[in-house]
């Protein structure tokens, strides 16, 4: 499935600026004094056992990884609670920095039947902010222990004896079962060279993969070998049977560069034609919104006040939107806020069409445009159709890997699947290219991550949720949807 050599046909003199390139990438490259910032609260991303699932073992600890550092003090059994069929359950309640976990450790065995976790907005990140509600997720419980221990799932990232891989790229496992993230640090999953011996790095968890982030680039055509030993257990504390090692040879370049999304990075949702919100409740939009060249009139049913400056307005109620909302004709008192918008369209369409333009897929018509339950690694992928998605999909990849989509036609998602993030990937670095005659169309109570680039409508339903950005060149027509930016 992925290609061998793929890099090859990339001078290494380039690495320098491809890492430029993916430093000013992620987001914005400046934003203009009127605009201002707007706060990100940390967020769950991960959770184990996972949101509805069935059959968990009685003695299974419960962990919820963050989108960001936390502060470890807050993560107390006040606000990390469990409750099972008999009521509140007994348990300690730790912090993984590394990996960014809370786990709850019961005293006894959970109780048969459903099980529901809750993380209070008592818990805060490194600078005291907390998360916008409480989150809360549940799984059932059966009657018997977790006795089996977890294996890695082949293939790995790279895979066996693979060549080419990109010197800048993390090093990923997948599991066949949820682990206990606190396990698996440095210690119990290593990189290492004959030539060159350990490679320094960190190590990350979520989502059933565990990532080795080299802290700096591999060095080109050298043999690697990636190792875990038997100190990673699952949350049942069940070991791995044996240690697991595979050797992979790197290429000669580096990987994707992120797209640079210029100024239009400054904004949570920007659309050209039309932004519309259902009256519906449970409306929240972390960061900015805008549309350009249409005037004012076209954001509808947000209930707009312009501030007395002229430059921007607020919604009513304010928490539709933490952050402002810009319009084209938000021209009084000299507000730089047209300018500003015609530059953020333009830098829409440049970075639409660096993500259009790239070349060399890793990935060509994967799966005839069905991602539905794939687990999809960092790359470029072309389809010459449309995408969808009716289970969920998951990116396995580390903070600093890229995935790059370029899609002739459009993306359906189905009601209630979800685009998982998993060994520590970031949705500020997935892009989704969508030249589509109708364009993105994300199900009701489905979840998104990533950074959105549609030629045409993006449509979110009832109760979806959006982890990114959605940049389209014509209409974002929300409905009752949590639509959060990236962290920087």
């Amino acid at each position: 499935m992925h290609t061998s050599n793929k890099y090859t046909g990339r001078s290494i003199w380039l690495a320098a600026a491809f890492l430029l390139t993916a430093l000013s990438g992620c987001g914005a490259v400046g934003t203009p004094a009127d605009i201002g910032t707007v706060t990100v609260p940390p967020t769950v991303v991960g959770t184990a056992p996972a949101t509805g699932a069935v059959g968990v073992g009685n003695n299974s600890k419960v962990a919820a990884t963050f989108s960001e550092a936390m502060n470890g003090a807050t993560i107390i059994p006040a606000n990390f609670t469990v409750n099972d069929t008999g009521g509140p359950v007994a348990g300690a309640v730790s912090y993984d920095a590394a990996s960014k976990t809370a786990t709850f450790t019961p005293v006894g065995v959970l109780a048969v039947g459903a099980v529901t976790a809750t993380l209070t907005t008592g818990v805060t990140n490194l600078a005291g902010i907390a998360m916008t509600n409480n989150y809360a997720w549940s799984f059932t419980a059966s009657a018997i222990a977790d006795v089996t221990a977890p294996t890695v799932v082949a293939p790995t990232n790279p895979a066996s004896g693979s060549t080419g891989f990109a010197l800048d790229r993390s090093v990923s496992a997948s599991f066949s079962e949820d682990l206990d993230a606190a396990t698996v640090n440095t210690t119990t999953f290593t990189l290492s060279s004959i030539a060159g011996g350990a490679v320094a790095g960190t190590v990350s968890y979520s989502n059933k993969v565990a990532t080795f982030n080299p802290a700096a680039i591999l060095v080109a055509g050298r043999l690697y070998t990636a190792r875990l030993t038997t100190g990673v257990t699952d949350l049942a504390t069940n070991p791995m049977a044996a240690s697991y090692q595979w050797n992979f040879t790197t290429g000669t370049a580096v990987g994707l560069a992120a797209v640079n999304l210029g100024t239009s990075g400054n904004y949570a949702i920007l659309a050209e034609t039309l932004l519309s919100r259902t009256a519906t409740a449970g409306t929240a939009i972390t960061g900015h919104i805008a549309i350009s060249p249409a005037a004012a009139t076209f954001i509808q049913g947000f209930s707009l006040t312009l501030d007395p400056t002229g430059c921007f307005s607020a919604p009513t109620p304010a928490s539709l939107v933490t952050g402002k909302v810009f319009a084209a004709d938000y021209n009084t008192n000299g507000c730089p806020t047209p300018a500003n918008l015609t530059t953020a369209v333009g830098d829409m369409m440049t970075a639409y069409l660096d993500a259009k333009g790239r070349t060399i897929p890793d990935f060509t018509a994967l799966n005839g445009g069905n991602i539905s339950g794939l687990t999809l690694v960092p790359g470029l992928y072309k389809w010459p159709t449309g995408v969808s998605i009716n289970t969920d999909v998951t990116l396995a990849g580390g903070p600093n890997d890229v995935w790059i989509f370029q899609i002739a036609g459009d993306i359906t998602q189905a009601s209630a699947t979800r685009v998982v993030l998993a060994g520590g990937a970031l949705p500020k670095n997935i892009f989704w290219q969508v030249e589509g005659p109708t364009g993105v169309a994300i199900g009701t109570t489905a979840h998104f991550e990533g950074v959105v680039l549609a030629a045409k409508a993006i449509t979110v339903n009832t109760g979806a949720t959006v982890n990114g950005r959605l940049l389209s060149q014509t209409a974002v027509t929300l409905d009752g949807n949590a639509v959060t930016q990236p962290a920087p």
